[in-house]
């Protein structure tokens, strides 16, 4: 049996989180919230409990007192459990003033930190991913096949190649090339993994075991004959030219990349569903969050059809379809919320300017995501825009034809937001 006492997972707190504007305008990205009652950041975490690691690293830098305040909250050991969950927070040293620049360069700058929990192996982690996973297979994997690094690898649809790093495998296992976010047909045409004219590739999911002494080695200035910044754009295909024993890991479950607020919708919504891809129900392997003692959710004369409600809700004869509506979301009389995500709120009462938090009465409300304590008068139409439709207004932004209504924002009464 492995022993995953040797094992430190190192998770990446994500830079300013652009694509998931404005849900990142008060908040790191880790740290936003999904499924009601969850935040992105715990589904790293409690995969790693569930795996057996108990050594678990948080690199932060934007934004980050929210994702702060939640995980050392949440994540608490006993006295007599040998395991922790610490934030490591970007930081002026002697040999580094500047910012994290890349994947890889975060990771440098905590090397000191990452040295000293004296492990064997380590896991990098992104903090913005859904998926389930062990993760002890994969270290059993990467230690039963001799690799200097192991990659997490998926199959990835023709369409999406663009979006990931692309990789060649040979019949071992060993990855042979590896390009990040190719759009080159040509280079495509070279890296054609599978036979499945639908999903003829192999993407990194950007979850990479290290042999700790490889991993100091790299992240050295003068290791190469440039900086290595970034670990898909850099540090991969690098060690796969020198000749690095790099292997591909196979993972063919659920994993969902939450880096664009269409994204970010779509996968929420399908959480809905009746029998969802991804199902927060699982006894065995839970996904754990900050304990909340919040009463049961109220709901008088409301209609719902596949939504998730979270609980300290005040619901009053209401239409909800295909929604989801988040912690402490009071909703009125007479208000239809469809294919919506409500966040909620932090605290019932109201605004700082007075406005009562929740959505007010006879609202139409469809296509939207409303952000942590939102205030929504009466009689206020919002409907979605068409798709690739951009909008940046003072109380509301359209993404993709998704209103996105910003977090602490007051939308007056009557209000109608519609293309």
């Amino acid at each position: 049996m492995t022993n995953l006492d040797e094992v430190l997972a190192v998770i990446l707190g994500g830079g300013q989180g652009k694509r998931l504007y404005p849900l990142t305008a008060e908040r790191a990205k880790p740290a936003v919230p999904i499924a009601g009652k969850y935040r992105l950041i715990d589904i790293p975490i409690s995969n790693c409990i569930n795996s057996g690691i108990f050594k678990i690293s948080v690199l932060t830098q934007f934004l980050s007192v929210s994702l702060h305040r939640h995980i050392t909250r949440t994540y608490n050991f006993d006295n007599f459990h040998g395991g922790w969950v610490q934030v490591w927070a970007a930081e002026q040293t002697i040999e580094h003033t500047d910012w994290y620049q890349g994947t890889a360069d975060a990771v440098r700058k905590q090397i000191r930190e990452i040295r000293s929990s004296r492990s064997k192996y380590v896991l990098i982690l992104a903090g913005d991913h859904l998926y389930r996973m062990d993760y002890s297979k994969m270290v059993e994997f990467h230690i039963a096949t001799n690799a200097d690094i192991t990659v997490a690898v998926q199959p990835v649809l023709k369409e999406d190649a663009f979006r990931f790093g692309i990789l060649k495998r040979d019949e071992d296992g060993r990855i042979t090339d590896f390009a990040e976010k190719p759009k080159d047909p040509e280079l495509l045409s070279k890296l054609v993994s599978r036979d499945d004219p639908e999903s003829p590739y192999l993407g990194s999911m950007g979850i990479y075991i290290f042999n700790m002494g490889l991993l100091s080695d790299v992240l050295r200035p003068d290791y190469a004959d440039h900086k290595l910044d970034d670990f898909g754009g850099d540090i991969i295909p690098y060690l796969i030219r020198t000749g690095k024993r790099v292997f591909g890991y196979n993972f063919e479950g659920y994993w969902r990349d939450i880096g664009t607020i269409r994204t970010f919708y779509d996968t929420n919504l399908e959480l809905t569903d009746d029998n969802p891809e991804f199902d927060f129900f699982d006894p065995d392997h839970p996904i754990f969050t900050h304990p909340r003692f919040l009463p049961g959710s109220r709901i008088t004369g409301t209609t719902c059809k596949n939504v998730l409600l979270a609980e300290g809700c005040t619901i009053d004869n209401a239409v909800l379809e295909h929604s989801l509506i988040g912690l402490r979301s009071i909703i009125g009389s007479g208000t239809e919320v469809r294919d919506t995500i409500v966040m909620g709120a932090d605290w019932y009462g109201n605004q700082t300017n007075g406005a009562p938090l929740g959505i007010g009465c006879n609202c139409k409300i469809q296509g939207a995501i409303i952000d942590k304590n939102a205030s929504i008068g009466d009689n206020v139409i919002i409907k979605p825009f068409p798709l690739n439709h951009e909008v940046d207004h003072a109380l509301y932004k359209v993404r993709d034809g998704i209103v996105v209504i910003p977090k602490n924002t007051t939308i007056p009464a009557g209000t109608i937001i519609q293309p």
